[in-house]
């Protein structure tokens, strides 16, 4: 099993352009499979953690309502944001700056064959960053994601997260606000949830701005840990 994980950022990057390049990461693992199985080979498929800060943008997950997107393409222009629907599971998600977005793309056989061991480790991950800040954050029962102050009036979401798995190997990720802007997430019923707020760790803490920088490195410590795996620094050419 292939435990290390090649780690990229990339920067500032156009959502659609980050999609094509997960698509072309996840084809790369998933036609190296079938060509091990179809050819009895065992040829190492390699795995992947992209971290990315997205401008503006709305994304619409397969089983999403487009009714939780609650302005029109005039105003979408207005707030300088774009729209897409795309192959991920959930519903209505918002990226922007001051977003930590992640986009693990694993093969699965290389660590454990269970979407739901994978989601709640990518869950657990977020819980231990923000243990770290002196918050606690938890799961809520039957919703994706990391919330705080769950089962009561005062649950507010922290982290989004939605993947798309196939043959094992998976994409998309999770999206953490850090020093986000709320005010776009009144545009929309985020995830389709009703009456469930959204919040950042820069306003959990009382501070107009959190190093990001220094939540990625919590976060990759963590994902190392949690995953047994190996993290190597790639360079970034896309």
């Amino acid at each position: 099993m292939n435990k290390k994980v090649l780690l990229k950022d990339l920067g500032n990057r156009d959502y659609k352009e980050t999609w094509d390049y997960q698509e072309e990461l996840f084809k790369t693992i998933i036609d190296l499979k079938i060509k091990n199985r179809r050819e009895d080979t065992q040829l190492e498929t390699p795995n992947h953690f992209l971290f990315v800060e997205h401008p503006h943008v709305y994304t619409l997950g397969k089983s999403g309502d487009i009714n939780n997107l609650l302005i029109d393409e005039a105003k979408l222009k207005e707030k300088q944001a774009t729209f897409y629907k795309i192959n991920r599971g959930g519903d209505i998600t918002y990226h922007g700056p001051g977003q930590i977005v992640g986009y693990p793309i694993l093969d699965l056989d290389n660590f454990f064959t269970d979407i739901h061991k994978y989601l709640r480790f990518l869950e657990e991950m977020v819980i231990l960053t923000l243990a770290e800040y002196g918050l606690k954050a938890e799961r809520s029962e039957g919703e994706t994601g990391v919330w705080l102050d769950v089962g009561t009036p005062f649950a507010r979401k922290i982290c989004a997260m939605g993947v798309r798995a196939s043959r094992w190997v998976t994409m998309h990720g999770f999206a953490l606000n850090v020093n986000a802007d709320l005010g776009y997430f009144d545009l929309m019923i985020p995830c389709g949830i009703k009456d469930k707020a959204v919040t950042s760790l820069n306003v959990e803490l009382g501070k107009k701005v959190v190093d990001i920088e220094e939540v990625k490195q919590k976060l990759l410590r963590h994902f190392q840990s949690l995953f047994e795996a190996e993290l190597i620094k790639e360079k970034t050419t896309v």
